[in-house]
């Protein structure tokens, strides 16, 4: 799930200043700042969200912002629950226990809870706490440039832990529904996203970024395979090729299993000629249906490979996992899947 960012534009009196911040978070893939009333020109910066502040104070009545310096404080922060859209709450010594506190007490209610911090290496720990995490931060940075290492931060989404499995079979079936994923980024060779048919078993499917003889490269696009397929999306969940659409968020993967997150321009899904790649981990054996044409290519050890050329005993790279998952979100539960 993709959290909130907010960015604060509105302590410095120099009006410069205050533009800087919303430059910067813009160019940071941010569109939520809280603005001084009568800054509203800021706007035609592009297309934002503004919450505005006089004297400091939030004007809008639906958000609440509350410093956390006593155990009194935090029981008001904890009584807005249900009663406002979002608490923005800060502390000037974070610990857990009052984070994992409010996360509880917020959970369910309908209002979120957003922690303000001036430190870009916080905002990790603060969006997975309790694995749910805060709803979003607000950014509260002396240097409109700070707002820049936020964003730099949440881009490295970590890695991934990738396995070695042994391709058993490669067997052509029925016509079927493929799903073409063009993203707003340019990958590279080795690079591509996580596809499997089960959700405990993920190839790494390569993009489009190798020049053959018969059409040109399109580092932009992963041809996925079948509809039916899962795909890993950013924040450790999958989504169904189906239900991929522009707009969405999405999570590319290299043979390292370093990660970062694209954005989905276009989706197209086509009846093409498909082919099933079994692979084993030596315990179970797991599928993947791609098209069944030269330009899709497989990630392994030593390279990619396209799938009409991938055979029995190639060894691919997978991210395999335990139990299943439920809407997407991952559950210790026994499923059996074939």
């Amino acid at each position: 799930m993709m959290k909130k960012l907010i960015v604060r534009a509105d302590r410095s009196d120099d009006p410069s200043v205050r533009k800087d911040y919303v430059t910067n978070g813009l160019e940071s893939g941010m569109t939520t700042f809280i603005l001084r009333k009568g800054d509203e020109e800021l706007g035609q910066l592009g297309k934002i969200e503004a919450i505005y502040s006089q004297d400091g104070k939030i004007l809008d009545d639906s958000y609440a912002m509350i410093d956390i310096d006593t155990p009194g404080a935090q029981e008001i922060a904890m009584s807005l629950a249900g009663k406002k859209k979002a608490v923005m709450v800060k502390t000037s010594d974070w610990t857990i226990i009052p984070l994992e506190n409010m996360i509880a007490r917020f959970g369910g209610t309908g209002t979120e809870v957003y922690t303000v911090t001036s430190n870009p290496d916080d905002t990790k720990l603060f969006l997975t706490t309790m694995e749910k995490g805060v709803d979003g931060i607000v950014i509260d940075v002396a240097n409109p440039l700070d707002v820049r290492k936020f964003g730099e931060k949440l881009s490295q989404t970590g890695k991934e832990s990738l396995t070695e499995v042994t391709v058993t079979s490669v067997k052509a079936v029925e016509m079927g529904d493929r799903v073409c994923i063009d993203t707003c980024s340019m990958m590279v060779p080795g690079e591509g996203m996580l596809i499997g048919s089960y959700s405990n078993c993920l190839f790494l499917i390569q993009s489009e970024s190798e020049e053959n003889g018969y059409v040109a490269s399109r580092p932009f696009r992963v041809n996925a395979g079948a509809v039916h397929s899962y795909m890993e999306v950013p924040g450790g969940g999958t989504r169904y090729l189906s239900e991929i659409s522009a707009g969405d968020p999405v999570l590319l993967c290299d043979r390292e299993g370093n990660t970062r997150i694209a954005s989905v321009g276009r989706c197209k899904i086509e009846k093409r000629p498909l082919l099933m790649v079994a692979a084993t981990d030596g315990k179970r054996e797991y599928t993947v249906m791609l098209q069944n044409a030269e330009t899709i290519k497989m990630v392994g050890p030593e390279g990619a490979k396209s799938v009409t050329k991938v055979v029995k005993g190639d060894k691919l790279l997978a991210k395999l996992d335990t139990g299943g998952r439920h809407f997407g979100m991952a559950i210790e539960e026994t499923i059996s899947e074939k």
